[in-house]
């Protein structure tokens, strides 16, 4: 409990609240579980007092200095404290939220667990501060000073981060779901076990994140949203299974989902599933959008190669060439005899172009194509993703 007299002095105003401090600057005053809520105490020197589990909550604090103050559990919910000097003060487990840090010198403060929610600190100077499990969801934190702060399993959805440096700063799994980190600084940051997911990081500098935990040797990469990729592969022997079964084993299967040509292609899928692949179907007539031709090129680049029934095509669709086009990838053409014609032009020269597309493949029903699927499209496939350096 708060010392009485101290208490009444303060609240008796705050000139002589200072003029006790000046002539007793060795007291440490005890103000631990105050009742200062609405109180006015803008220009108090609050320096180094133990103001433990007091209720600030709006206080008048401005150009009160509360610098190694012991703010432990203190309530200042939607408080104003624009600009006030926190350094080194102890706010563990403090209730801040929604109050106006903007511009307070929080550098080497204890905020450890604090609750930050929703909380204005844009500007503010951090550097230092131990924001450790701190509730900082929602928070504005776009310009501040987080330099070398530990963040270590602080909450950061949804908060404004934008502008900020983070350089130096421990990240360790802190939890980053939607937050704004556009033209931030994350440079020499210790990621490790970072649960970030869409992010904005447009314009944000990123170098030598470090993705270990302190206990091993120091990996570092260049970029946040790779870095939980590329931790998972150096440590979990399935992911790297999975990654080259994708690599060794996918095969892209391109056509028309018509209802004859799509039993021909499951039948197709089923078979090549027996010989050990892993196929993906993907349909020529699906609405087209601005994604369509990005999605294909990313399926066709996880692919060992592509099987492209032509069948009922006028032309090669575009989507085809496109992926042609950008890598070298074994691409198997192949058509019905009852169907077939002579090829597009723009299809002849892609093939005279590119020497991974082969020649297409005639077939006379769908017997027919799955007993020549070894010797006629896997084995020229195989053979040319070889040539092109693809391993088995």
């Amino acid at each position: 409990m708060a010392n009485e007299e101290q208490l009444k002095l303060l609240l008796g105003g705050v000139s002589e609240w200072n003029l006790w401090r000046d002539k007793h600057p060795s007291t440490i005053p005890d103000l631990t579980e105050a009742s200062l809520n609405n109180a006015d105490l803008s220009g108090a020197d609050l320096s180094g007092a133990d103001l433990s589990g007091a209720d600030l909550s709006g206080a008048d604090l401005s150009g009160a200095l509360l610098m190694d103050a012991n703010l432990i559990g203190v309530y200042l919910n939607r408080t104003i404290l624009h600009g006030i000097t926190f350094r080194n003060a102890k706010l563990n487990k403090a209730s801040l939220s929604g109050a106006d840090l903007a511009r307070a010198d929080l550098s080497g403060a204890n905020l450890s667990g604090a609750d930050l929610a929703r909380a204005d600190l844009s500007g503010a100077y951090l550097s230092g501060a131990d924001l450790a499990r701190a509730d900082l969801s929602g928070a504005n934190l776009s310009e501040a000073n987080l330099s070398g702060a530990n963040l270590a399993r602080a909450d950061l959805s949804g908060a404004d981060l934008s502008g900020a440096n983070l350089s130096g700063a421990n990240l360790s799994r802190a939890i980053l779901v939607e937050t704004n980190m556009s033209q931030a600084s994350l440079i020499q940051c210790s990621i490790y076990g970072i649960a970030a997911w869409k992010i904005d990081l447009e314009g944000t500098k990123q170098r030598d994140l470090v993705i270990t935990p302190e206990d091993e040797p120091i990996i570092t990469v260049d970029d946040l949203e790779l870095a939980q990729l590329i931790y998972l592969l150096l440590n979990n022997a399935k992911v790297r299974q999975v990654i080259d079964t994708i690599t060794r084993k996918t095969v892209l299967i391109l056509g028309r989902f018509t209802a004859e040509r799509k039993a021909i292609l499951d039948a197709l899928r089923e078979a090549l599933r027996q010989q050990g692949y892993v196929p993906i179907l993907f349909d020529f007539d699906r609405p087209q959008n601005r994604d369509f031709t990005e999605t294909i090129t990313i399926l066709a680049s996880l692919s060992r190669f592509v099987i492209a029934d032509l069948t009922d095509a006028s032309s090669i669709p575009y989507e085809l060439a496109s992926i042609v086009t950008r890598f070298p990838i074994a691409v198997q053409p192949l058509t019905l005899i009852s169907e077939s014609k002579q090829e597009y032009a723009m299809f002849n020269d892609l093939r005279k172009r590119y020497s991974w597309i082969l020649p297409t493949y005639t077939y006379r029903d769908l017997p027919d194509l799955l007993s020549s699927l070894q010797e006629h499209i896997i084995e020229p496939s195989e053979r040319k993703a070889v040539e092109l350096g693809i391993r088995q």
